[in-house]
């Protein structure tokens, strides 16, 4: 894990986002500024971590950051201008909650849009690579997957406390057997289904 080359004489926020491919549930984003020289032996791409880990590092991350925000855009946002401009939209959500305002902002992956006039770079697989990344990887998936867990209550036909709204089988079955909640992504359905489940 590398810490940011830049950090040395500006601040830098790490920004990703948790959520883009599930059937259900909102995108979530994070932004991280951390200190220099930070680092901890298990920081790493939230996905290649267990969920005990995720939540040990979430407490640290959130306690030691010189910042870090966390925002969403929810299912229904998503049908209306798609997932790539949810998660953007989530993304600059995250930043503009910063209570320290970044120098240098470090996006994962390769699409971003242009906040106010701060500089950015685009990092492919940079949530494996930036520290400041791989910690806002960590603060999204453990935000999201809590806010997964408190409306899986609410309709645990779908099994959401465990699935955390992606199509697996067990999810897929029970659209077609229960239909869709308001929290399904109704394009994202209709293309998993073509056909097989009505569309209101």
């Amino acid at each position: 894990m590398e810490v940011e080359i830049f950090s040395e004489k500006i601040l830098v926020a790490g920004v990703d986002e948790a959520g883009r491919g599930p059937l259900a549930g909102p995108v979530y984003a994070a932004a991280v500024i951390l200190p220099r020289g930070f680092d901890h032996p298990w920081l790493d791409d939230s996905k290649k971590l267990s969920e005990k880990k995720r939540e040990a590092l979430r407490e640290i991350i959130e306690k030691e950051a010189i910042a870090w925000a966390v925002a969403s855009v929810d299912n229904e946002e998503i049908d209306k201008i798609n997932i790539l401009n949810a998660a953007i939209k989530a993304m600059h959500k995250a930043l503009e909650k910063l209570s320290v305002s970044p120098e240098m902002i470090l996006v994962d992956g390769n699409r971003f849009k242009p906040f106010g006039d701060i500089p950015y770079k685009t990092v492919v697989g940079g949530d494996a690579t930036y520290a400041s990344i791989a910690a806002a990887s960590i603060l999204a998936k453990t935000h999201r997957d809590e806010y997964m867990k408190k409306i899986h209550e609410q309709y645990p036909q779908y099994n959401w406390a465990r699935n955390k709204g992606y199509g697996t089988r067990e999810h897929r079955q029970a659209v077609l057997k229960y239909g869709l909640s308001p929290y399904h992504r109704r394009r994202f359905c209709g293309f998993y289904f073509q056909g097989r489940l009505e569309m209101k």
